[in-house]
């Protein structure tokens, strides 16, 4: 944990090094951070709009190729998404079951909201920390059509990766950001959280 806060205290630092210790090597080690962020449920805490948007301002010196990595990372972002939609579909059904606060009720009541909302849920998902790395294992839980939502999957996935990493290309050029990366990535990450702690005060002001 005090690792994880380390490198997001000091992103840039952390990607520049990265980079120039496995200069190629690179691009496979942002593919898989980005590919277990959303493809392992467990890995929830990795960082994914803070290292996407650090990503692009390093790219923006040509350090790294900006469009190798919209194309590598949306790849892990759509096979991620996939994976735990299937890890979702195979295991989420009996783990889910098992504990006493869900029931057969709870899961149907998944596969409905998932048959009416799964595609708009799985776009959405992709711009909240956390529940972008929840949504496609529900989603494999309540038996959502694969070809549905891979085709979301898809649309959420480039949107995601692009919104973040070329926010940071454009944006990166700004002397303002270059020189304060670590402070606006602490703004990405409290400004993403702000859509989950509002559905979470929604929820229980409704109880």
């Amino acid at each position: 944990m005090i690792n994880l806060l380390q490198f997001f205290l000091n992103i840039d630092n952390s990607i520049i090094s990265i980079i120039g210790n496995y200069g190629i090597f690179a691009y496979f080690i942002l593919f898989l951070v980005i590919f277990l962020e959303t493809g392992i449920v467990v890995t929830p805490f990795l960082p994914g709009d803070s290292l996407l948007f650090a990503v692009g301002t390093i790219a923006a010196s040509g350090i790294i190729n900006v469009w190798v990595l919209f194309v590598l990372l949306s790849i892990a972002a759509i096979l991620g998404d996939t994976v735990n939609y299937f890890l979702g579909n195979y295991f989420g059904e009996r783990v889910f079951l098992k504990f006493r606060f869900f029931n057969q009720k709870h899961l149907d009541r998944t596969k409905t909201f998932y048959e009416k909302y799964g595609g708009k849920t799985i776009i959405l998902a992709r711009f909240i920390p956390v529940i972008r790395t929840f949504a496609p294992f529900v989603a494999g839980i309540g038996k959502m059509n694969y070809p549905k939502f891979l085709f979301f999957n898809i649309i959420g996935g480039i949107l995601w990766v692009g919104l973040f990493l070329f926010s940071g290309y454009f944006l990166g050029t700004i002397p303002f950001v270059k020189e304060n990366l670590t402070f606006v990535v602490l703004i990405i990450i409290i400004a993403s959280l702000i859509p989950a702690v509002i559905e979470i005060i929604r929820h229980k002001m409704n109880k």
